[in-house]
């Protein structure tokens, strides 16, 4: 991938009270305008695909597709409605006045859209058709290994997107800890995953994560550097060895802090394996809930980490994009004493 720089800055802010990001920028997809071309090619009993609309502003949705759908007319438009072949964001609906939010896609089937099936510890942020942006809670896994056969976040939004097409597939494109909750993304072709891991430097912009940790950290700011390798048992660890390991570099800065307890911005320069919980227990405040890295306290029932903000270029439109949620409030109850 070429080292592309974004068209415009404009960011996007989803919470984790929300289902669906707001997007404060213009997508430059219509429908199909993503879909790499494997997964366009279609087989005789197939069923044919849903055209696809992206909302660029406020709509009302029967005027949105009076507008947007070409070769029907407003009462055929309406029987769709009825009939439930209209879905937003994958949701079917009927109701000819339905806000419509910027950045949602509206999709036209030829069939009626099957009823969600609800996405259970997960909840999808953005989608279109190259990559699926979601806020996944504590104690999912991202994805299992073969021998596993637990739910994970691959599987559900592996059924979620074959609701459209049974050849539909996701693409792993980085991962979070079981325990960890927060923002995260796969990719919608084999095409788009190689290109954004080929160059993921390049095109995420910003992780940030929020740590409880235990103990008062005493510095306002600082920078964790070091070589992590990981021992026989799994377990990642810095090596006291210089260039002995993976480069880790961790940025951080104090919130808030008591006697027990520091809520930290923490901010990755690279994206290593438990590289947060390493550093955490590095400096002598190991993340809250986190037994394998040293901590000793189980106050919220969770591992205190959590994926704040996830900013990325989109691989198609060249678009800087801005996925935020909101500090779990567990992660608030130890300084509101």
């Amino acid at each position: 991938m070429n080292n592309r720089k974004p068209q415009r800055k404009n960011h996007t802010k989803s919470t984790s009270n929300s289902s669906h990001s707001k997007r404060n920028h213009k997508s430059a997809g219509k429908s199909g305008s993503y879909r790499p071309e494997a997964q366009r090619k279609t087989h005789t009993l197939d069923k044919a695909p849903a055209k696809t609309y992206i909302v660029q502003e406020p709509a009302e949705l029967l005027s949105f597709l009076v507008e947007h759908v070409t070769g029907m007319g407003r009462n055929s438009i309406k029987s769709a409605l009825a009939r439930g072949q209209v879905s937003v964001n994958g949701i079917p609906r009927t109701v000819h006045n339905f806000p419509l939010e910027q950045g949602q896609t509206v999709a036209l089937s030829k069939e009626k859209v099957a009823p969600v099936v609800p996405l259970t510890g997960l909840r999808i942020l953005h989608e279109d058709e190259a990559i699926i942006v979601i806020h996944k809670d504590a104690g999912l896994l991202s994805v299992a290994s073969a021998q596993e056969q637990e739910v994970t976040a691959y599987r559900h939004l592996t059924a979620h997107v074959r609701r459209e097409h049974p050849y539909n597939r996701i693409f792993v494109l980085h991962r979070l800890d079981r325990d960890t909750s927060g923002v995260m993304m796969f990719a919608k072709s084999e095409a788009i995953q190689q290109e954004m891991q080929q160059a993921w430097k390049e095109v995420v912009y910003e992780r940030t994560y929020i740590a409880l940790v235990e103990g008062q950290v005493k510095k306002e700011a600082g920078t964790i550097t070091s070589w992590l390798k990981e021992s026989k048992t799994l377990k990642m660890y810095s090596s006291p060895y210089p260039n002995d390991g993976q480069h880790a570099v961790t940025h951080y800065k104090r919130l808030q802090a008591n006697r027990h307890f520091s809520l930290l911005e923490v901010r990755l320069e690279t994206g290593r394996k438990n590289q947060i919980r390493v550093h955490m227990e590095d400096i002598g405040h190991p993340i809250v809930g986190d037994k394998k890295y040293g901590s000793k306290s189980k106050s919220i029932g969770r591992l205190g980490l959590h994926a704040k903000v996830l900013s990325f270029i989109h691989p198609v439109t060249g678009v800087l994009l801005r996925f935020e949620s909101d500090i779990p409030k567990t992660f608030l109850n130890p300084f509101r004493e």
